[in-house]
């Protein structure tokens, strides 16, 4: 009974913050895959403090289930989309960025998900059509009154669906291709001095190529990449809300910005009052594995075990690439479990188990664990940060050659291609992070890092979402340059009546410096004729 009075007494403290006296009312437009995984975890905290949560999904989506028991509630919407049209239409991308997508320069891949992220935004307006075109549910959500709106930044359409139910907005994000959506909606600024592209695979320690490299990146993804149709859906928000507006604009009114990624993993790089760092919010202590588990890994003895998995997206591969990997894996001293659904590869060894699913983060917690073989997911790598496990990276597509880089540059991974890349070339990499100690050395470094906060990554995203909720919005917190047009953001307006003042300065001193010549050159005329 005790028991019972506290949680209620805590209950009413916690909705007590907000001035209706009642818990606030929170809707999602959430991403599937792994940014739900993100996701989830702060609504399931949302939930543990008395808010109420409701997940907007279409009848397509793929991992987010509602028939589920949890306190979420989840509104669902009818789309013209089939479920298997919209999941093999992302397995077909998914293939064509890692098998179809040349690594040997930067161009090459870059145009290719330029026109991979130009499908998928066609897939995403048309989910969005079918949200905010459907007039039922639109009048639904209006009555709800919701309090806040939560959003993946990746999945286009929470601004348009925030301007239409006058909702504040938070987005929670790890980055748009070339930082578009930071920059020309959040205001953020990129020297590109210091500050590497995103995608571009650079560190913030730069030679002068690479500087100007980065300058080439930067202008062209100013300038001529653009991850979605921005036209298309320009007009789509015109038919909406008519009147003239744009995506950026109206993303713009993000009341906070919510980036996954902290100093341990990001470049030090300037920040505006409304973004914060939430990097691996995720995480969390290691749990006791299965006793089958426990028994195999236990079984290693001093030498330990290697995790791999390439994510949740892949478990499969083809037949000539699993026995590459699997042959360096059966050439270590060290146990391996390897997260695998597909044929047994025929060079498989005795020391590695396949299975179709890994408590991966209490397997990184383990003691007994000497690396993680990597795809470069945000989440995964987080998870070895937070354990402080060295890895060996094997990116595929989309932000994992970036992620890969930046734990190269501080020391904490080696990377082999994934197409590329020879039993031997695995081996080796697994040799290094395994047997020099430098390695594992500067995962600790960044595994103190990540610990030392003031406050949990998870803590301050639910204490933003609170806030916003709490004071309506946070439009104190967003700059003036929202409020600039871009020659008044970049002063040049200024500038030009700078240059004018001098110019106008210049032709008056010369124009007298002309006049008193003039005048002097007569006068001496005279005397000279007197």
């Amino acid at each position: 009974m005790a028991l019972q009075w506290t949680s209620v007494l805590l209950l009413i403290q916690l909705c007590g913050y907000f001035s209706s006296g009642t818990c606030g009312k929170v809707l999602v437009w959430p991403t599937d895959y792994s940014h739900w995984m993100n996701m989830k975890i702060i609504l399931d905290e949302l939930v543990q403090r008395g808010h109420e949560v409701t997940v907007l999904a279409s009848s397509v989506s793929v991992v987010i289930d509602p028939s589920k028991t949890s306190a979420i509630k989840f509104e669902l919407f009818p789309t013209s989309l089939s479920k298997d049209d919209f999941d093999g239409f992302l397995m077909k991308l998914l293939d064509r960025a890692i098998y179809g997508v040349p690594k040997d320069t930067f161009w090459s891949p870059v145009s290719q998900i330029e026109e991979i992220m130009r499908e998928f935004s066609e897939v995403l307006r048309k989910l969005c059509e079918d949200a905010v075109l459907n007039k039922k549910l639109m009048t639904k959500l209006q009555e709800s009154k919701f309090d806040v709106l939560l959003a993946d930044g990746v999945g286009a359409c929470a601004d348009l669906l925030a301007e239409i139910l006058k909702t504040p907005l938070v987005y929670s994000l790890r980055f748009s291709p070339g930082y578009t959506f930071e920059k020309y909606s959040g205001g953020l600024i990129f020297p590109p001095s210091y500050v590497p592209v995103a995608m571009s695979e650079l560190s913030d320690r730069m030679t002068f190529m690479e500087r100007v490299q980065n300058m080439i990146y930067m202008l062209y993804f100013d300038f001529w990449l653009q991850a979605y149709d921005v036209k298309k859906w320009d007009q789509f928000y015109l038919e909406v809300l008519g009147r003239p507006t744009t995506i950026y604009e109206t993303m713009k009114k993000a009341d906070m910005w919510l980036i996954r990624t902290y100093w341990d993993f990001d470049f030090p790089r300037p920040l505006l009052p409304n973004f914060d760092f939430v990097g691996g919010l995720h995480c969390k202590p290691a749990k006791p594995l299965p006793k089958e588990m426990e028994d195999f890994v236990q079984s290693s003895g001093e030498n330990g075990v290697v995790v791999f998995s390439l994510g949740s997206l892949i478990s499969n591969m083809t037949e000539e690439r699993a026995n590459v990997i699997a042959s360096a894996l059966a050439q270590i001293p060290q146990k391996v479990l390897w997260r695998f659904d597909g044929k047994k590869p025929d060079t498989l060894g005795r020391n590695t188990r396949l299975y179709k699913w890994l408590p991966q983060n209490d397997l990184l917690g383990h003691p007994k664990t000497k690396a993680f073989i990597t795809h470069g997911g945000a989440n995964g790598i987080y998870e070895a940060i937070y354990h402080g496990v060295p890895m060996v990276g094997i990116p595929l597509f989309a932000d994992q050659p970036d992620n890969i880089a930046r734990m190269k540059s501080k020391g904490a991974a080696v990377r082999v291609d994934f197409n590329t890349m020879s039993s031997a070339d695995l081996l080796n990499a697994l040799k290094t992070v395994i047997n020099n100690p430098i390695y594992k050395e500067n995962a600790m470094k960044l595994s103190r890092i990540q610990h030392d906060q003031p406050v949990k990554p998870l803590d301050r995203a639910v204490f933003w979402i609170e806030f916003v909720m709490r004071h309506k919005g946070a439009k104190h917190l967003r700059v003036a340059a929202h409020d600039l047009t871009w020659f008044q953001y970049h002063s040049l307006d200024v500038i030009g009546f700078l240059l004018a003042c001098v110019a106008t300065v210049v032709f008056i001193i010369t124009k007298c410096c002309l006049f008193f010549c003039r005048m002097f050159a007569t006068a001496g005329k005279k005397e000279k004729k007197e």
